[in-house]
């Protein structure tokens, strides 16, 4: 489940693939068992590519990806994953 504002994100920006990456990595075994997740996509804006990380929001990482292509519109987004809800930090 996702909420508004993250459709919303995902709408103008053209990034269902962020919620569907994010979807997908809750079944990583580091992933599955974290009740909150923050995750951060971080944009080169230059080369149009990003890393998207998962932290347990105390600073451990969880995962780190490359993408190797994006044009997601902003510098860096966070998203937090809260009891197996996608929202934004404003909505938490």
């Amino acid at each position: 489940m996702y909420t508004d504002g993250i459709k919303y994100v995902a709408q103008k920006a053209g990034a269902y693939w962020l919620i569907d990456e994010i979807t997908f990595q809750q079944y990583h075994p580091r992933i599955k068992n974290e009740e909150f997740q923050v995750w951060t996509l971080k944009v080169d804006l230059e080369r149009s590519t990003a890393v998207v990380t998962c932290d347990d929001g105390n600073g451990r990482i969880l995962f780190t990806k490359p993408i190797g292509y994006t044009d997601f519109p902003l510098k860096e987004i966070k998203i937090y994953v809260v009891d197996n809800v996608i929202l934004l930090p404003s909505e938490y």
